[in-house]
């Protein structure tokens, strides 16, 4: 099973994301979890969540760049369903052997990230991929979409089916 930990503060007005998680959802074996739709007052609900991871293959954080970070509800998830004693340390090993995809979309271009003393988009996914390796998790390559404001419909449609394949042929190369 995938399942999406799917963080848009606004999603509504999301153009990408909302393109990407429509694609995404007419897979089978989707599950997509919307932290702003389920947790409007940041009252997470830890079992619920610890319940979806363990019944994923694959785990896929996706959210708008905000500020070169994660949307404040989502590092509120990581932070609360990222426990000591289920996720890592001591007897955590529920995540361990377990996919992490990363898929994010930035307004900007990679222009926008050659900013401070190590420059660059990829050192902003650091954080995530050190979260992952130490849950025992399989840090896959990241779905980026840069661009979202300023895309057109077109290239907007184009990713979202790009991920859609991405998704794909995860399950097609796990399932065999």
């Amino acid at each position: 099973m995938i399942l999406i930990i799917y963080a848009h503060p606004w999603p509504q007005r999301s153009h990408a994301n909302k393109r990407m998680i429509e694609h995404a959802g007419t897979l089978s074996g989707v599950e997509i979890r919307s932290l702003y739709e389920l947790y409007p007052d940041f009252d997470i609900d830890i079992a619920a969540e610890q319940e979806a991871l363990s019944r994923a293959r694959l785990v896929i954080w996706q959210h708008p760049m905000q500020w070169y970070s994660v949307p404040p509800l989502m590092k509120l998830w990581i932070d609360k369903v990222l426990t000591h004693g289920w996720a890592y340390g001591h007897g955590g090993t529920a995540l361990q052997g377990k996919s992490l995809l990363w898929a994010v979309t930035t307004g900007g271009g990679e222009s926008h990230f050659a900013l401070g003393d190590h420059p660059g988009f990829a050192v902003l996914g650091q954080p995530l991929q050190a979260t992952a390796l130490y849950c025992g998790m399989t840090w896959l390559p990241p779905f980026t979409t840069h661009h979202a404001f300023t895309c057109d419909d077109e290239v907007l449609s184009a990713q979202a089916r790009h991920y859609q394949q991405r998704l794909l042929a995860w399950q097609e190369a796990n399932h065999g």
